[in-house]
């Protein structure tokens, strides 16, 4: 249960990182860009209105997510993972 969990978060990451080289002009931009990666890759945890899109004193925007996925167990005991990501690859 947990390995379509992970393949999905690596989808994610692939597709931020696509989306922030891509460029784009407003948020908006970026969050259609991810939906579109989104629609190819099945993912449905997060949308492109749950990215976090920053725009850097540099030129570069970084693109960053957060989400936690619960995983039924047994009876009332559950996996939970606690999934975070960035587009530059390493924590903000």
């Amino acid at each position: 249960r947990v390995v379509p969990s992970a393949l999905e978060y690596n989808a994610i990451r692939g597709a931020i990182t696509k989306v922030a080289s891509a460029g784009g002009t407003t948020v908006r931009d970026y969050q259609v860009a991810f939906d579109r990666y989104a629609a190819i890759d099945d993912i449905t945890t997060i949308t492109g209105k749950d990215l976090v899109i920053e725009k850097r004193s540099d030129g570069h925007t970084v693109i960053s997510f957060q989400y936690e996925k619960r995983i039924p167990l047994v009876g009332p005991a559950s996996l939970v993972l606690d999934y975070e990501g960035t587009s530059t690859g390493r924590p903000q």
